[in-house]
């Protein structure tokens, strides 16, 4: 395990003297990407005291592959802060070069703590491999990955970097046949981050398990675990996504049952005890996944968000609720009627939205422009 952690410490610097070079106000502004750093490259602004009441959302698309940011002032218009451009290349940090399924949090520490999936399905395509996969599908399946990437950060700018491999870290685990869609949220009973991913055995079906990032947001630190058990066993569960409400932890996550949809459970543990609930709670008539979960400024109200993949061209969908039992349909990005506004990008894919400063916002619409 340490000859892994020296070997991932490695990348970090490695990584960070090209990205640092993109990232300099020198750069031209197509080039300008979010800076990688060391652990002592953090940068840790002054407070921010003002309302979080902007929105942050990060996605990734097929087309490139990479990590894209756009802001928010009322949670119904977004706006990529790099004109629709990467402010993160999939190319510079992954193995696989390629990144999918970005998520974002706000840990009590105040920093931001961001995790993806290290995978690039058209990778043969764009004769980055000359293989369909990393391994054979066979044996693996489908779009078959080693990593997880996690990243920190304390302004939205610069920020550390690691590749996990948790089949190099727990040799339980050695067989396994991807490791997707992880996302982050903080225990407060063990006071640490939880992060929790899809997984497979080999080529079987996909279940959900969750494990403890250490400090750094470096590493797991302990053998995964089983999150959640779908009543049957063989239908693929994947993208959890986690979020406490009151007293109780709310999960949506994809059961694979044609053609796809959004469930939910309840829970007033952050790793099992789960509910289950039989019915889907997307309205969508076409194949959806990557769930996320996020509350509008000042309100009561939740807004779930996903992947609308089934169609094409693919777009977010989304919904809100204030009961988690009624599930109100507000469309799809920029189609008619729908209050929701992508205002210079097309095709998002995964992502995830957090509250923010007007003042984050404005920090970081600043560097791109």
């Amino acid at each position: 395990m340490k000859r892994v952690l020296r070997n991932v410490t490695c990348l970090v610097v490695a990584v960070a003297t090209t990205a640092m070079h993109a990232a300099t106000p020198a750069a031209a502004p197509a080039a300008r990407q979010l800076a990688i750093v060391d652990k002592a490259g953090l940068i840790k602004p002054a407070a921010d005291t003002g309302k979080r009441s902007a929105y942050l959302m990060t996605y990734f698309t097929d087309e490139d592959h990479s990590l894209h940011f756009a802001t928010s002032r009322d949670g119904y218009s977004f706006t990529d802060v790099n004109d629709g451009k990467a402010v993160l290349s999939g190319r510079d940090v992954a193995e696989q070069k390629g990144i999918r399924d970005p998520h974002i949090m706000r840990g009590p520490d105040g920093a931001f703590y961001l995790s993806m999936t290290d995978l690039h399905i058209f990778a043969k395509r764009e004769g980055l491999r000359t293989t369909d996969w990393e391994r054979p599908e066979k044996e693996y399946g489908w779009g078959n990955n080693r990593n997880l990437i996690f990243m920190k950060s304390y302004d939205l700018l610069h920020w550390t970097l690691a590749r996990v491999t948790p089949a190099s870290l727990f040799p339980q685990y050695r067989n396994i046949g991807n490791s997707w869609a992880p996302e982050t949220i903080y225990d407060p009973q063990r006071r640490r981050l939880m992060v929790y991913y899809t997984v497979r055995d080999g080529n079987g079906p996909n279940y959900l398990v969750y494990s403890y990032a250490d400090a750094d947001f470096k590493t797991l630190t302990e053998a995964p675990r089983k999150l959640f058990s779908f009543p049957d066993a063989k239908v693929n569960v994947i993208d959890a996504d986690i979020t406490k409400v009151g007293s109780k932890y709310h999960m949506f996550y994809v059961a694979h049952t044609p053609p796809g949809n959004i469930r939910h459970a309840v829970s007033t543990r952050i790793n099992g005890g789960w509910s289950y609930e039989p019915g889907k709670v997307d309205q969508e008539q076409h194949a959806s996944e990557a769930p996320t979960l996020w509350r509008r400024y000042n309100s009561n109200t939740y807004v779930l968000m996903y992947d609308v993949f089934g169609i094409k061209p693919n777009n977010m969908g989304f919904a809100e609720t204030k009961d988690f039992m009624t599930y109100t349909p507000i469309g799809r990005f920029n189609d008619a009627g729908s209050p929701m506004k992508a205002t210079n990008f097309t095709r998002p894919k995964h992502g995830a939205v957090i509250a923010i400063t007007v003042g984050e916002a404005e920090r970081l619409e600043r560097f791109f422009h």
